[in-house]
């Protein structure tokens, strides 16, 4: 009998390093750079996270065509309404798709409903935007504690992938939902 409990007790480490194994290959999976085919110029998040078809994921207009709701979307491989671009004179992200258009932080407080797609005006506070590279986030112009970010759940988009899109405190999040390439 005492060799038996020997045994198990010999077992059960092995078994409770098993699930810490299986956490960390997971988080490696998923530590990955998206195999991007869409065309420059376009802003995407560094890392792939869950995108099905490694596609990566992009700043998009929600549904089809012209929306003035912005989320993030899978990096379509030919292009359109996920092409974004930072107008560094400026600091605008604008549309590539929609001449004109440009990205606007409408409502801070709101947290449903935080990003539109508006008419460009270089002079409005709510378009500006800071590009870091040493970190690679983007922050709204009069607020370096508040990144632009991905949402933790990624749901269907007919036979792509959509999250939310908005902006959180840049030390609450997990970096792989705040670093952005930018591709002009």
């Amino acid at each position: 009998m005492q060799s038996r409990k020997r045994r198990h007790m010999r077992i059960m480490p092995n078994l409770t390093l098993a699930p810490a194994a299986l956490i960390v290959a997971a988080t490696a999976a998923n530590a990955a750079p998206p195999e991007l085919r869409t065309p420059a110029p376009v802003i995407h998040l560094a890392d792939n996270l869950d995108e099905a078809d490694g596609l990566g994921w992009c700043i998009d207009t929600i549904g089809r065509g012209l929306s003035d709701r912005l989320h993030a979307h899978s990096c379509k491989p030919q292009g359109g309404d996920v092409q974004f671009r930072l107008v560094e004179t400026t600091g605008q992200i604008a549309s590539v798709a929609y001449e004109g258009k440009c990205m606007a932080h409408l409502h801070p407080d709101d947290p449903s409903e935080p990003l539109g797609l508006v008419d460009c005006d270089a002079a409005a506070r709510a378009q500006k935007f800071v590009y870091a590279p040493e970190t690679m986030t983007i922050h709204p112009s009069i607020d370096d504690t508040k990144c632009l970010g991905v949402g933790a759940y990624s749901r269907s988009a007919g036979p792509f992938m959509a999250r939310d899109l908005g902006f959180t405190a840049c030390t609450e999040a997990d970096v792989r939902f705040q670093q952005w390439s930018i591709m002009q």
